[in-house]
Formats: C-alpha cells, sequence, structure tokens
C-alpha cells in the first residue's frame, strides 16, 4: 500500500506543480526517451545479474503493495509453536518430537499455527535445528556459531534484489543523460529547420534527463529502501527463532525460552509480557 500511496505523492506533487506553474503536461510525453531509459535499464539489469536474482526481483516489487511481511500475530504463532515443541520435548522427551519435525506439513504440532507452517524458510529451519537437538550433537556454542553462517548466508540471498534494484536506479540518471544527448544530437541534425521544431526537440531532449532522475529518486531508489526493508524485518524474524532455540538448549525453561525469544523482537511487534503469557496460556488449553 505505500508503494501505490508514495508513487501517487510523487506523481501529483511533480506533475502537479509543474502544471500550477503554468507548465503543459504534453510536453513531458516523450515515449521515445521512456524507451531509451527504460529499456536500457532493462537490459543493464538482466546483463548485471543472475537468472534468480531477476526473478526473485519481478516476484517481490509486487508484494510491496502489501503491508508488512511479519506482523505481530506471525510472532505470536511463532512463540506458541516453539512453546508448545519445547514443553513436548520436556515432558515427553527429545525423540517425541521427531515425527514432527521428520515430517512437518503432516504434523498436528505444526498445523495449529498456519501462519508458520506456510512460511517453507522458518520451517525448515526449526526442523534442522531441533533435528540437530535431538541428535544431541552439538553444544549450544557451536549451534550458535552455525546458525549464524546460516542466518547470514540467508540474508544475503533475501537481500540482494534490493541490491540489484538499487543497482539499477544508481543507473537511470545516467541512461537519462545517454537519452538527452541522443536528443541533441536530433536536434543538431535538425538546425536548418523552423525555431518551434528545434525548441520541441531540445525540450524532448531534457525530458529525458529529467525522467531519468525522477525514476531513480521517485520510484527505483525508494523500491529498492523497501525491498532492503523486507529483508530485515525477515533477519529479525530469524533471530527471534534463533534465540528461542539456543535458550531451550541451554536448558532454559520453555516459559522462559521463547521469553528471549520475545526480546529479540523489533519494539514495534514485541507483545507485551502479559499478552504473551496470556496466548501460551491459550495454547496449553
Amino acid at each position: 500500500m505505500n508503494l501505490i500511496i508514495g508513487s501517487i505523492i510523487v506523481t501529483v506533487a511533480v506533475l502537479g506543480g509543474w502544471a500550477a506553474h503554468g507548465g503543459q503536461l504534453i510536453l513531458i510525453w516523450q515515449p521515445y526517451e521512456f524507451v531509451i531509459i527504460c529499456g536500457a535499464a532493462l537490459g543493464a539489469f538482466v546483463i548485471a545479474n543472475p537468472m534468480k536474482t531477476i526473478i526473485q526481483v519481478f516476484k517481490a516489487i509486487p508484494r510491496l503493495m502489501g503491508g508488512s511481511t511479519y506482523t505481530k500475530d506471525d510472532y505470536l504463532q511463532l512463540l506458541g509453536l516453539m512453546y508448545e515443541m519445547f514443553s513436548k520435548a520436556r515432558k515427553e522427551g527429545l525423540m517425541s518430537i521427531e515425527a514432527d519435525i521428520e515430517e512437518p506439513e503432516s504434523s498436528p504440532l505444526f498445523e495449529k499455527y498456519p501462519r508458520i507452517a506456510k512460511n517453507h524458510h522458518a520451517v525448515e529451519f526449526i526442523c534442522d535445528y531441533m533435528r540437530l537437538v535431538v541428535s544431541g550433537a552439538m553444544n549450544p556454542f557451536e549451534l550458535d556459531n552455525l546458525m549464524d553462517i546460516d542466518l547470514e548466508t540467508h540474508h544475503e540471498e533475501v537481500a540482494e534484489p534490493s541490491h540489484a534494484v538499487a543497482r539499477v536506479a544508481d543507473g537511470l540518471p545516467a541512461f537519462g543523460i545517454v537519452a538527452a544527448v541522443l536528443g541533441i544530437v536530433n536536434t543538431m541534425s535538425a538546425l536548418d529547420g523552423p525555431i518551434d521544431k528545434i525548441g520541441g526537440l531540445v525540450a524532448a531532449a531534457l525530458v529525458g534527463t529529467f525522467t531519468g532522475i525522477l525514476l531513480a529518486y521517485g520510484f527505483v531508489g525508494p523500491m529498492s529502501s523497501a525491498l532492503e526493508r523486507r529483508a530485515e524485518e525477515e533477519a529479525k524474524f530469524f533471530a527471534c527463532l534463533k534465540a528461542c532455540i539456543l535458550a531451550n538448549v541451554q536448558g532454559y525453561s520453555p516459559q522462559v525460552a521463547v521469553e528471549f525469544g520475545r526480546k529479540a523482537m523489533a519494539s514495534d511487534l514485541r507483545p507485551s509480557f502479559a499478552e504473551l503469557e496470556s496466548h501460551l496460556r491459550g495454547a496449553k488449553e
């Protein structure tokens, strides 16, 4: 939603201010300038990035139409799932959760928390590391280091679309200059023509520079920042998950282990202690 609202504000402010100043909007409509700039930017984007990143970008941009990727309900479901899993392992033994982590898609435990069950990255993370916990093959320090390496790699992959879009934003002003230079070349070839034609060609050339700068700083650059923020939100979600698992491995009770996770949350999404306790009490029932 922010993408739509922000784009409208930018467009209205720029074009509305131009029109209010006496400018004619039709003069800005130079489709061939748009073709040069956008086509060159798209081509450079394809050259610079592997197909995996290109697909990620085209999948990620439409998601900016919605709200935040993770909400307070996502975190509450995560903490509820971890609490129940830790409690089951504490009461019935670690082997009691083996079926849940081996086949999460058919686990009644995961089915109770559909928002987590649909997040295949989170499910994979939980199952991989709880499998190591069940096997008893690693101590908390080794597990902490392994999680850091895993999360760093995952964050780099998730953040790559934002970096790719940022590089496009950096190049758009230059592509605007390319379009403007071509427009000036076109103007020079018409110097023996009427003055009104020359003026129109110069105006069209300047629109190229205007378009490149506007697209870079008004649309594509902010989209890159929004994608980067989404990646940071995902990193925070997994940091919460990591804190829960490590606290459990270190011997803390399920209630305290999920409290570690709660403290790892962003302040605007973090439930109060009483709110979390009420949610966990509902999970017990």
